[in-house]
Order: structure tokens, then C-alpha cells, then sequence
């Protein structure tokens, strides 16, 4: 949140990092080696041992010069899911049988703890996976039909993945596999009497200790970096590995034209300003990757939480030496390295992307379904001074009929930024502010961060030093450092005592000033330190259980949002709890279980505004879908043409907030007058208005790990013109294709529409029609207009029509249905409803339903039939109380897309409700004029949302 733009130098390159350096330096020796290559891992063939869904063996690595080996024990995990797990570890260091530099009281094993904190589910083993082991290598075959199978090689250790008997996966196909093995520090400076050391074969510069930036890691267990090639054979495109401000099919990273000259670096940290199309490292840090080629998706999940760098390389071949390139394969060779822990690395092979977020979710656990209010509109900025300021800015949507839901407090209302306390000057009454917020639904949202003020008289941060909560220097005392209220100490997240702690923080009554309708934000949760190397804390400081920070940096924002997500459930009664609501802008593999984030501190720019959809695609294929950027930019002043398309593309951001940092001018969206504030009006109320739909999406999310939006490559894996596009999507499973203008000036966009014989697209707003041909259409987009939506054929759409001033207002109100029909005269779509609040949903207290609509009589007239089917039941008394208070909720209106020309002149529909009697309901036919599609309204078919109905047209 400083007013400069990030500064590059103050983060590393693969250059300044030694372990980066060091593993990139292998794989060139590798490669320039070429045949005469050997990787120096060998598995032993009397060491592996296949049974009960896992195989057991050790790897001996090799050291040059030497006759002895090091031990590595490998386990590979076939689970039931179909995926599989490689894990390495390092027997000595496992053991304990190292002796550590400068007397530190760190671990002395490579970290084992990432599973704990990430993994929740899906590790039941396959005990049907059968194999064999010969002298060269072992084979497994596993997974749905024994379509899997891996081929392990002993000589040198190698594994390839195959489906269905084609290689998808190779592990160190190329020899690049290095595990740094410990080993004492020789002194290079002897005695006069003795006789020098032979100098070192390998770079030992960085391997004892390490400075950067004036700071200096002292590395007690020397190096320890992990390092493998990851290769996808025949596939062009990889995606994943947020969070980068790039596209989103990731680019090659070892330079050449178009290509990025640094690896993809993973290693959480505070970069304000950040710069556009690089690999630098951002916020957060989820190591999934998938491939794609049509009709075939794989992936690779690397669960490791210290630093992490990634290298593309892609190889192209032809078929043969005269075809000019057509017809060859590309293979995409990736580089993984880490600077300490274990090497684990779960294997996805598809065949579908579903196929691998399904899993991956099960793994690491599904997108939180949030309550209602999260999906609508957010108003923030750094910062409303005062309460009055809060609630003049509350009367001012109202007077302008923009619906908001949520206002947010930045760090300004603590007393002198301690967290926990109110600025009594300016903040003298909190709970009259929130009670006018609650007087239509709305919510306050206020940050708390885990930097602790170093202050007298301060009783959490007395508590957190006499409790010894803290994360500790390299000496094992407290470590203090600096960042907005000054000198500080951080919470240790990881410590279960500091979690209790955390959690009797936020109670009502010592949280004075709070209420069942305030929630909260963790900033700065990377861990963001001012005055510490790259912006964060030193790697060897020490965390519970005493494990470097090295070890555990990327999952450090995550175990920050776990003790708040938990602090916020424990506030309530624990029999009526509440779902929590937590922003994080830190975050790792995980997160998405306990919120939402954001994309950090980004600039009032278009290139900024363009970078946000490939950011937030990132986010949602890797299973973290509650994912926003800020509405017109954190940093500067937005001209009002780029306020205006902001909010138009926000609109249909999965989370949707507008922020501003303190020393830019106010804008509020009612500010910015008149041509502005009627799109801007009209971008939120769209929102509003589809919030029937998003909630589905995100239900789909919670439950099948499907990506709230999705980029075109996920709904079209055939459609090789699609893989790259990042600047338009689906929501959902509703069939909204989504382009928003990110060019400034412009009035008009050009829509790519797949190959779909099928469906044709219609404009979601006019009703024209276009045909999905593999081709772009043009479609006009006027500043003062809406953003351009197209919505797919073959879908039916729920929505609410009335506008209102906040979400919770509209909770009775009743549903439209849009079904715009395909060219077989067929939609399906789902609406899924609960109470928007609590965790009765688990208990069965919701509606899903399924609407689908057929012809059932000859093509002209054509006959059709309109259902609504429960999806699923449950006779708990839960459901049977929520069914109660949403009998009166219905659907007060159809609106039919692509209605048949012979219902000219048709004036009437039957109806039918739970097999009752039939009724007569008014039919509207209307003629569609030029390119418009022809529609049809049925207006009031009195059928409840909740029941078995059917319509008969």
C-alpha cells in the first residue's frame, strides 16, 4: 500500500537465488552433455515393494569421486481417484543425522508438514493397483479400468504416466532430478601444517549462506534444494501455477522471441505496483499445472511450500524433414525447483479438465460456498474516516438507487493501527454505523493483519509475548520487525496455541464494537515485512514446532486465514453457526476452503484492467474461484471512461469489489456522473440481478471443484483456436460468454464463438442471434451501454428482475427463468438456493432443482415441454423447515429464446404443479426483427420455486 511503484531490484532474479541458479546450471550441464548424460538416481530393484496400492523403494544417489551413495526413500501412492503421489525424502536428514551449523535449533528433517495444513481428503490408496518389478524397471497399472499405468525406470530413476497406453507425464526424462543431500561444511582455509583441500567441483557460494538485499540467511542445514523436469508430451499449452500477472497459457521462461528470460517464481510476497506480463512472483502461490491438447487434459500438483521456481521449454517436432512444421508434436518440458522440503508431487491424467479439478479439490478441498452477501457488491477504499464518513457513503448509494451490500474499513480505524481497538475520535460509535447498515442488510467488513504493534499497554500484544506466540528469530527469541504500525511482532498461525489464542480474540465481548454482521480482511498476510529481505521475513527464522521459515513461506498467508476463518466461527453459537466470510490477498493450494482473495495492489491502468481476466482465470482453474481484482485500480486516479468499463467487467468477476488507496480521489461509483453513472448503474444492477446464477456456480464449485469462470479452452477442450484466449469466458454452467471492453476508446468488441452446430449464441440484452461457426462476430459495445454478453444456446438462466438495495432484500423476491433454446429445441440449467447464510445447507435445507425443456410434438407448430425436477432430497427437519419458509418464493416469469414461428398466434400454456390439475397461463409470442431471435413470455405461471412443475407449449 506505499504511493512507488514496485521496485525489481528489491526481488530476486534466478540469478540472486542460489538454489535457482544452482538447478538451472544442472539441467544446462545436462543438456550440453547430451547422450553422455547420466543422472546419477538409480532406484534399487531390491528395495521396491508394490502392495496394498503402494510402491516402496529406495533411490541411491550417486556422488561423483565417491564409492558411497545417498539414501532416498521414494513412496509412490496410487489413490483411489485415479491420481498418483511421488514422494522423496532423504534417509539421513529423515533420521536426524545431521549436525546443523551455528548451533541452530532447527528441524533437522526436510519438511513434512504441507500435507497437514493442504491436504483434507482423497489420499485413499488403490489396494486393486497391480504390477511387477524386473531387473530395469517396474511397472503399475491403476486407476478407472486400469487405463493408467506407470512405468518406473531404475537405471537411471525415471517414471512415465501413461493413459490408455500413450506417455501424457515424464519424470526426469531428461536427467535434470537433483536433490541436494546433506553434507558437512569442509573449511577451505587450512592449517599452514596441512595440506589444502582439493578445490570444489560444484558452486559453493550460495550453499552456507546467502545475502541479499543486506540481509544475510545463514542456512544451518546448508543446501537442500529439490529439483525434477516435469515433461507433457504432445501438449503445447500448460496452465496454473498463480499467481502471475501474465497469460494465461504460460509462456516459455528460458528466453527467444516472445518469451520470458526468468523461471515462474512461487514465493509469496508484498509487490505493490506490480508490473504486467512477467513472471515475477505475486501474492500467492498454488503450484497446480495442467496441459492441454484437444481432448486430452493432464496436470501435475507439486506440494512444496518454501520458495519455487518453474522453467517452460518448448520443443517442437516435425514428422517428418520436409513438412515445414505441419504435422509435427510439441512437447512442453517444464523445470520445477524447490529450496528445501520433501519432493511430492501428485500426477492428474485427465482425460477431462474436470477430470483434474475434481480430484484436486477432493485433495486439497473444495471453494468455500459463501454467503450470499459475498457475491454481490463490495465498497472499499484506504480509507472511510470516521463513522459518520461510513454512513454518509451508505445514504449516498441509496439516494442514487445503486445497490451495494458490504462497506469496508482499511487499517485507519484502529487506534494508532492496533488491531483489536477503534480510533474513539473518529470511530466513537461503531455499533449505531452498523446498525444504519443493517437496517437494509448490509455488512461491514474491517482488516486485521498478523503484524502485531510493538507497544506498552497493549494487551494482545502482552499476551502474544508472555505466551510466547510469535514467530522467533533465528536465535529462537521473538522476532520483531516493521511495517504499519511500526515495530511489530507477527502471530505464528501455526502454532495450536496461537490459534486458540487468535480465536478468543474475536468474541463480541472482546471485540468490542463488532457484531454478527461484521467480517473480516487479512492483508499483508505474505508475511509482508518492510524492513526484511524481499519485503518479507528472513528464511531462517524459526515457527513453531521449529521449523524455518524457509520450509513453510507460501503456506504462511494460509494458516492466517484458517485462524481467522476459525476465530469468526467460534464468535457465534456453535449451534447455530454462521458461514465465515475472510479476504486474503496470501494464499497457497488450500485457501479456497476458507474464502476469498484478490489480486493485490493493482494500478487505475487499462493494462491493468486486461491483465485482470487472464489473473482471475489463473485463479479459478486452479481450484481457487472466489477471485477478484480491484474495480478501478488500487493505485492512481482512473479516468471515468476506465472506471466505467471496470465496473462492467467486475460485474462478472467472481468476487466483486471496488478499492482505492489513500491518496487517490474519491470514486465512489455515484461520483462519477452523468454519462458515467447510468452504465455504472446499470453494471450493478446486472450483478444483482444474476445473483441466482452465481450463487449456482459457486454451489457447482463447492461441490464438483468446477471453476466458477471458466476460460474457453475448459468448455471447448476440442477447439485449438480457443486454448489461448484469456479475454472472455463462461460463467458457470449458464452459458454467458463474457467480453469485456479493455481497450481504451473502444466502442465495439470482436467475439470469438467456437465451432457449435448445436447452439447459437444470442445477445444476452437484444436477443440477436449468432451462429457458433470457429469465427469471430463483432458486437457493438457503446460506452454507456452494457458489457457484451452473449448467452449460449441450449441453457436455461434463473435471475431476479426487481432491483433492490442489497441482496438480503431480495431474498423473497420471485425468480425468472430465461431458456434460450438450441438448434435441436432443447436447454437444461440448474438453480441451486439455500438460506444464504448458514450451514443448514449440510443438513439439507436447500432447493436444486433442474429445469429442462424438449419438443414433443411435430416440428410445426412445435410442441414443447418445460420441467422442473429436484436434483436431490433430504427428509431431515432442516429441509423440511426451509422448505417451508420458501413456499411462497416462485417463478413469476419465462422468457423463451428462439421461439418456434409456428406459436404465432398461440396465446396460452397449460400448467401443472406436483401433479395437480391443469391450468391456462398467458402466452406472449413476439416476432424477433432482422438478426433477433423470435421470443416467447409466460408471464406469472403461479408454479413455486421449489416443487415439481410442468409447462406444456
Amino acid at each position: 500500500m506505499t504511493g512507488i511503484a514496485v521496485k525489481p531490484e528489491t526481488f530476486k532474479t534466478c540469478d540472486q537465488s542460489g538454489f535457482c541458479k544452482r538447478n538451472r546450471a544442472y539441467a544446462d550441464q545436462a543438456t550440453a552433455s547430451g547422450s553422455s548424460w547420466s543422472s546419477p538416481y538409480n532406484l534399487d530393484p531390491k528395495t521396491v515393494v508394490l502392495k496394498n496400492g503402494q510402491l516402496t523403494g529406495v533411490i541411491l544417489k550417486t556422488l561423483e569421486g565417491r564409492s558411497d551413495t545417498v539414501r532416498l526413500p521414494l513412496t509412490i501412492s496410487f489413490l483411489k481417484s485415479g491420481v498418483a503421489r511421488v514422494t522423496v525424502d532423504e534417509e539421513k536428514r529423515q533420521k536426524g543425522e545431521i549436525e546443523l551449523r551455528h548451533g541452530s535449533p532447527a528441524r533437522k528433517e526436510r519438511y513434512n508438514g504441507a500435507q497437514d495444513w493442504v491436504i483434507v481428503g482423497g489420499l485413499s490408496v488403490d489396494k486393486e493397483a497391480s504390477g511387477k518389478t524386473e531387473k530395469d524397471e517396474s511397472i503399475v497399472r491403476y486407476g478407472p479400468q486400469n487405463r493408467f499405468k506407470a512405468v518406473i525406470k531404475h537405471n537411471p530413476f525415471s517414471i512415465d504416466f501413461l493413459r490408455d497406453d500413450e506417455a501424457q507425464v515424464r519424470f526426469n526424462a531428461n536427467g535434470w532430478m537433483n536433490l541436494e543431500h546433506w553434507r558437512p561444511k569442509i573449511e577451505r582455509e587450512p592449517k599452514e601444517s596441512e595440506p589444502s583441500t582439493p578445490e570444489p567441483t560444484e558452486d559453493e557460494s550460495t550453499w552456507w549462506e546467502e545475502s541479499f538485499g543486506g540481509n544475510t540467511d545463514s542456512k544451518p542445514r546448508g543446501p537442500e534444494s529439490i529439483g525434477l523436469d516435469i515433461t507433457f508430451p504432445g501438449y503445447e499449452h500448460v496452465y496454473g501455477v498463480p499467481e502471475h500477472a501474465g497469460p494465461l497459457s504460460l509462456k516459455e521462461t528460458r528466453g527467444g522471441s516472445g518469451a520470458y528470460d526468468q523461471p515462474y517464481r512461487l514465493y509469496n510476497s508484498d509487490v505493490f505496483e506490480y508490473e504486467i506480463d512477467t513472471p515475477m512472483t505475486l501474492y500467492g502461490a498454488i503450484p497446480l499445472m495442467q496441459a492441454h491438447r484437444k481432448n486430452s487434459t493432464v496436470g501435475v500438483f507439486w506440494l512444496n511450500a518454501a520458495e519455487t521456481w518453474i522453467d517452460v521449454v518448448k520443443t517442437r517436432t516435425s514428422s517428418n524433414p520436409l513438412s515445414l512444421g505441419i504435422g509435427g508434436t510439441t512437447n512442453t518440458q517444464t523445470h520445477w525447483f524447490s529450496e528445501s522440503g520433501l519432493l511430492d508431487v501428485f500426477v492428474f491424467l485427465g482425460q477431462t479438465p474436470k477430470d483434474i479439478l475434481q480430484p484436486y479439490s477432493e485433495l486439497t478441498g473444495y471453494s468455500q460456498l459463501p454467503q450470499q452477501f459475498a457475491l454481490a457488491y463490495h465498497q472499499c477504499r484506504w480509507n472511510y474516516v470516521t463513522d459518520e464518513d461510513v454512513k454518509d457513503v451508505d445514504r449516498k448509494f441509496d439516494k442514487h438507487n445503486m445497490p451495494y451490500d458490504v462497506i469496508w474499513l482499511d487499517i485507519e480505524y484502529t487506534d494508532g493501527k492496533k488491531y483489536f481497538t477503534w480510533d474513539n475520535d473518529n470511530f466513537p460509535n461503531p455499533i449505531g454505523m452498523q446498525n444504519q447498515l443493517d437496517s437494509h442488510g448490509r455488512k461491514l467488513v474491517v482488516i486485521i493483519d498478523p503484524h502485531i504493534k510493538n507497544e506498552g499497554n497493549y494487551p494482545i500484544v502482552d499476551a502474544l509475548k508472555s505466551q510466547n506466540l510469535g514467530v522467533n528469530n533465528k536465535e529462537n527469541n521473538i522476532f520483531e520487525g516493521w511495517c504499519w504500525p511500526g515495530s511489530s511482532y507477527w502471530v505464528d498461525a501455526f502454532n495450536p496455541s496461537a490459534l486458540a489464542w487468535w480465536k478468543s480474540l474475536f468474541t463480541y465481548s472482546k471485540f468490542t464494537g463488532t457484531t454478527p454482521s461484521t467480517f473480516l480482511w487479512n492483508d499483508m498476510n505474505e508475511p509482508s515485512v518492510f524492513n526484511g529481505p524481499e519485503t518479507t521475513m528472513p528464511k531462517d527464522n524459526l515457527h513453531f514446532g521449529n521449523w524455518e521459515h524457509r520450509d513453510v513461506h507460501n503456506l504462511n498467508g494460509l494458516t492466517f486465514v484458517n485462524a481467522t476463518y476459525e476465530a469468526l466461527l467460534a464468535r457465534d453459537d456453535p449451534k447455530h453457526p454462521r458461514r465465515p466470510f475472510v479476504l486474503t490477498r496470501s494464499f497457497y493450494a488450500g485457501s479456497q476452503r476458507m474464502g476469498a482473495m484478490w489480486t493485490g495492489d493493482n494500478l487505475a491502468s487499462w493494462t491493468h484492467l486486461e491483465a485482470s481476466l487472464p489473473m482471475l482465470l489463473t485463479q479459478n482453474i486452479a481450484g481457487f474461484s472466489f477471485s477478484g481484482a480491484d474495480v478501478g485500480g488500487f493505485f492512481g486516479n482512473p479516468s471515468k471512461e476506465l472506471l466505467t468499463r471496470w465496473y462492467q467487467a467486475g460485474a462478472f468477476y467472481p468476487f466483486f469489489r471496488g478499492h482505492a488507496h489513500i491518496d487517490s480521489r474519491r470514486r465512489e461509483p455515484y461520483l462519477a456522473g452523468s454519462p458515467y453513472i447510468e452504465p455504472i448503474t446499470q453494471a450493478l444492477r446486472l450483478r444483482y440481478s444474476l445473483l441466482p446464477a452465481w450463487y449456482t456456480a459457486f454451489h457447482t464449485a463447492s461441490t464438483a471443484g468446477e471453476p466458477v469462470i471458466r476460460p474457453m479452452w475448459y468448455v471447448h477442450p476440442s477447439d485449438e483456436a480457443g486454448f489461448a484466449l484469456d479475454d472472455q469466458y463462461y460463467v458457470g454452467d449458464t452459458g454467458l460468454l463474457v467480453k469485456p471492453v479493455l481497450k481504451e476508446g473502444a466502442t465495439s468488441v470482436d467475439i470469438y464463438l467456437p465451432p457449435s452446430p448445436d447452439a447459437a449464441y444470442y445477445d444476452y440484452f437484444t436477443y440477436e442471434t449468432y451462429a457458433g461457426a470457429g469465427k469471430t462476430v463483432h458486437l457493438n459495445a457503446p460506452l454507456t451501454g452494457h458489457t457484451p454478453v452473449l448467452m449460449r444456446g441450449g441453457h436455461i438462466l434463473p435471475r431476479k428482475e426487481r432491483p433492490r438495495k442489497s441482496s438480503a432484500l431480495m431474498k423473497w423476491d420471485p425468480y425468472t427463468l430465461i431458456v434460450a433454446l438450441d438448434n435441436n429445441n432443447e436447454a437444461e440449467g440448474e438453480l441451486y438456493v439455500d438460506d444464504g447464510e448458514s450451514f443448514d445447507f449440510q443438513k439439507g435445507a436447500y432447493i436444486h432443482r433442474r429445469f429442462r425443456i424438449s419438443p414433443t410434438g411435430p416440428p410445426d407448430p412445435v410442441s414443447f415441454r418445460l420441467t422442473s425436477e429436484s436434483i436431490s432430497s433430504h427428509d431431515t427437519k432442516e429441509a423440511k423447515a426451509f422448505a417451508k419458509t420458501m413456499k411462497d418464493v416462485r417463478v413469476e416469469k419465462i422468457v423463451l429464446l428462439g421461439a418456434p414461428k409456428g406459436w404465432q398466434g398461440k396465446t396460452e400454456v397449460t400448467v401443472r404443479e406436483n401433479g395437480g390439475k391443469d391450468r391456462k397461463v398467458a402466452l406472449l409470442w413476439k416476432q424477433g426483427v432482422g438478426k433477433q431471435a423470435s421470443w416467447a413470455v409466460v408471464r406469472d405461471p403461479g408454479v413455486g420455486v421449489g416443487k415439481g412443475w410442468v409447462v406444456e407449449f
